[in-house]
């Protein structure tokens, strides 16, 4: 790929922008050596302003969501790009969120560029599991786990039964669930379908993946090996 696409791809601007940069000698190598369109370069190795360049294509991101945001673009209130660098959301493709988080929950949040792999991990047919922690407005009754169990349990205006989930008691009120399914406002209305409300919610792990002590509102780049664990059992 030319170098100017490269760069233009990764958001910094419109290829007429990065070739302004080029001739400006905004753009070397990390030895300070001044790149032009022609050259070849690997990724690590370019700068942009003495800067390394942001994450290539086809790269995993791993961001600890606040309440408050939504997963768009387009959203009038605050959105998950905000607490990204400004150009994430001109890359092209875009680093799209895997799977959402609704505005009021919490947690664990995928981003990336790579739709086979995105559509491989919501896949009904991938069975990855994603665990929740759940704050609830009335005490747990005990016939919530089994009923989650079930793999019988209907949502309203849903045609299909939910697949089995698990949940933990972790209090009266405070329950950890497992599922491996991602529907719309899933948890809030399955504990809304046994009579209760969720007053807070927060996506702990995606398979084995945790956050790890990623701070609230930061990001970090996932290696190859972070996002296999996406795809094993959950711990």
């Amino acid at each position: 790929m030319r170098l100017v696409r490269l760069i233009a791809n990764l958001g910094y601007g419109s290829q007429r922008d990065v070739k302004m940069l080029l001739r400006a000698g905004r753009v070397t190598r990390a030895d300070g050596t001044m790149l032009s369109d022609g050259d070849k370069a690997d990724h690590a190795d370019i700068r942009i302003d003495e800067e390394a360049l942001d994450p290539p294509q086809g790269s995993v991101l791993m961001l600890h969501k606040p309440a408050g945001y939504t997963c768009s673009t387009s959203d009038p209130g605050r959105v998950v790009y905000e607490l990204l660098p400004e150009r994430f959301q001109y890359r092209n493709p875009i680093m799209a969120p895997v799977g959402r988080l609704d505005r009021d929950t919490t947690g664990l949040l995928l981003l990336t560029d790579d739709g086979q792999l995105l559509h491989r991990i919501i896949s009904p047919k991938a069975n990855v599991p994603k665990v929740y922690e759940a704050e609830l407005a009335r005490p747990l009754t005990g016939e919530e786990a089994g009923m989650f169990a079930s793999g019988t349990l209907m949502l309203k205006s849903e045609k299909t039964p939910l697949l089995p989930a698990t949940l933990e008691a972790l209090g009266e009120t405070r329950a950890r669930l497992t599922i491996s399914e991602g529907r719309y406002h899933q948890i809030r209305r399955m504990f809304a379908a046994v009579g209760n409300h969720v007053e807070a919610l927060h996506r702990v792990s995606i398979g084995a993946l945790r956050l790890d002590g990623l701070a609230e509102g930061e990001w970090r780049l996932l290696s190859p090996g972070e996002v296999a664990r996406v795809f094993a059992p959950a711990t």
